[in-house]
Formats: C-alpha cells, structure tokens, sequence
C-alpha cells in the first residue's frame, strides 16, 4: 500500500493541482493507499501565523509535519487557506470516465482541533447580529472517548465524525483556489463522507490527478461558522476508475443507506434546484422518467444544506439506495 505524507513535496497550500501537476504518486484503479493530511488552523496570518505558539496557549504541540511545511510552502495572500495532499495519478484513468473513492478508514492525528469563525466568511457576513467580538475568532476542542468538547464546556459537546472537507479531481486551466467547490469536487464540505462511504468524481484530465484534504473532526450542516472542527487524519482510500460512459453534474456519494446527489452554486436556490434536477436525471439510469423520479424525490428524498460558506454553496439531495443511479457496484 502506498503511503502519502504531509510534506512539502506533496502539499499545496490554498491552492489544488490543475492537470499540468506533476503526481506525488501513481496507483492501478482499485488500488488502496494512505494520505496524511494537515489542517491549517494555527498555521494562517489572522491567527499569528506561528502554529507552536497558537498551539503552545493551549497547552499542545503541533504536528512536526505542519511545523515543517509552514514556513516552507508558498502561499499568496489572496490563496485559500487549506493545506491539500496530492495529486495522485490513476494508471487508465481518462476524460469521461469516473473515480469511485471509496472511504476505507479516517485516522486522528492529533487529540484536538480548533473551530474558527472569520466573520467575514461565516454565515452573517456583514449583517451581523450584535454580541460578537473580534473579527477572527478561534475556538479549541480537546477530544475524549469519542466526542470533542468546545473551549471545554461539558454542554458543548460533539461526537467526533472524520470526514475529508477536500476530495476531488484535476481540471484544464490554472491552479484553483482551494476554497469554492465545483465538478471537479474540492472543497464540497460534505460531513457524510465517512469511513464506509464512497464519492464518485467525473474524470477531467489523465491520470484523474485526486488530491484530498482540509480534514475535519466532525461538522454540522452550513458549517455556519466558516469552518468545521479542523484538525489532521490520515485517510485510507481506494481509487477506482470505471471507464467511459459518465457525464457527472456534480460529484455523488454513496452510504450503506442513500445516495446523496450534491448541487453547486453561488446562490443556494440553484444549488437545490442544481441538485434536483441532477437527481432526477440520474434516476433516468434506472429507467424512471422525470415525473416520475420527481414525485419520488418529493416523498422519499430529502434536501440538505452542505455549505453557505465557500463562495459557492452547496446543498445535497439524500435519497434511499432502493434505487440505482450510477450502475457501479
């Protein structure tokens, strides 16, 4: 099995590979490999940009890695803030096809995390309600038999539930920015992609060139703060292609009991109607017509918010698995 690490030959830093990248790795489909990735909390400038003193308040030690790469990756200002392991290369992988990434195991590497509202990018953006403080504020969690416990308040407690913020593909044209989610994946922000789940990404350039990170500890859907519980996981995935015959709106994922069909867009409406009509058009797979997939849908599925906070946002249709959209075992 191959192992990726968190180094600063197989990082970006608030940027995601294009498909000029050069591969940190090169896998067969249905191979399965490890990444480490890194969060960039305590690592940005509105937090000191020194993540041993950010970390030293709070009575903890960074992870070598994040010490290591910090003052080593490039980052412009106007980049986004994540930290992304990749891209790896997929032996066959070409346009058309589609990547099944499926969610062998999310390891902790580290025993907290940290929550940071930056106002300006959480949910109330200038129409803030009063009460709040400083324009960047950062909240840390400790983690304990299973659930992290915020600023260390016992009321304020969630069960941890690891999941890639960033899971996505190599697209044509310039470097991304990391932060607005699209086709290709990134940013999707998506909590039920947990051990045991699979997300399906359409293949844009050879080779797939799947990259991962911002990895979290657990997250509420909106991630209305304009961040998850952030903090680093070693991700053990399988990639595997199936070729030739896929024109994905927008990534879908699988869990032992739905499907979930994403919508994108920089207005939320859309993104549900995005999402709508991407699922009515899946079910078309399994031979139902849009009336009917879209009665089915008005009774059986249900609309989720994703995100509101990465520029564009996101929203999911969680429908049952008594249907077959992509014909992938």
């Amino acid at each position: 099995m191959i192992h990726v690490p968190s180094t600063v030959d197989t990082l970006r830093w608030g940027r995601l590979p294009s498909a000029a990248a050069e591969p940190v790795a090169t896998v067969a489909s249905g191979a399965v490999l490890t990444l480490d990735t890194l969060s960039h909390e305590g690592a940005l400038p509105d937090q000191g940009g020194d993540p041993l003193a950010f970390f030293a308040r709070h009575g903890v030690e960074p992870l070598p890695d994040l010490l290591d790469v910090v003052p080593r990756l490039p980052r412009r200002p106007d980049d986004g803030p994540h930290f992304v392991t990749g891209p790896v290369r997929v032996d066959g992988a070409e346009p058309g096809d589609l990547l099944q990434v499926d969610v062998l195991a999310l390891d902790r590497r580290a025993d907290y995390g940290v929550i940071t509202d930056r106002h300006a990018k959480d949910v109330f953006g200038a129409d803030r309600p009063p009460g709040f403080t400083a324009p960047v504020v950062s909240t840390f969690c400790r983690v304990a038999a299973g659930r992290a416990y915020l600023d260390g308040d016992p009321r304020l407690s969630v069960p941890v539930a690891p999941f890639l913020g960033i899971m996505g593909v190599a697209e044509g044209g310039p470097e991304p920015h990391s932060g607005p989610p699209g086709r290709f994946g990134g940013n999707l922000d998506l909590k039920h992609l947990v051990a045991g789940t699979t997300l399906f990404l359409p293949v844009l350039a050879p080779g797939a060139l799947f990259y991962a990170g911002d990895p979290h500890f657990a997250q509420g859907n909106g991630e209305l703060a304009s961040t998850a519980l952030e903090a680093p996981l070693r991700a053990t995935l399988r990639l595997t292609v199936h070729t030739g015959r896929f024109d994905l709106d927008a990534p879908v994922a699988r869990t032992p009991a739905s499907w979930i069909v994403c919508g994108l867009d920089r207005d939320l409406g859309r993104a549900v109607r995005a999402a709508s009509a991407a699922a009515v058009r899946l079910l078309g797979n399994d031979g139902i017509p849009p009336d009917l997939a879209l009665a089915w849908l008005s009774v059986a599925g249900d609309v989720e918010v994703t995100q509101v906070v990465d520029g564009v946002l996101g929203a999911h249709v969680v429908l049952p698995r008594s249907v077959d959209l992509l014909g992938v075992p």
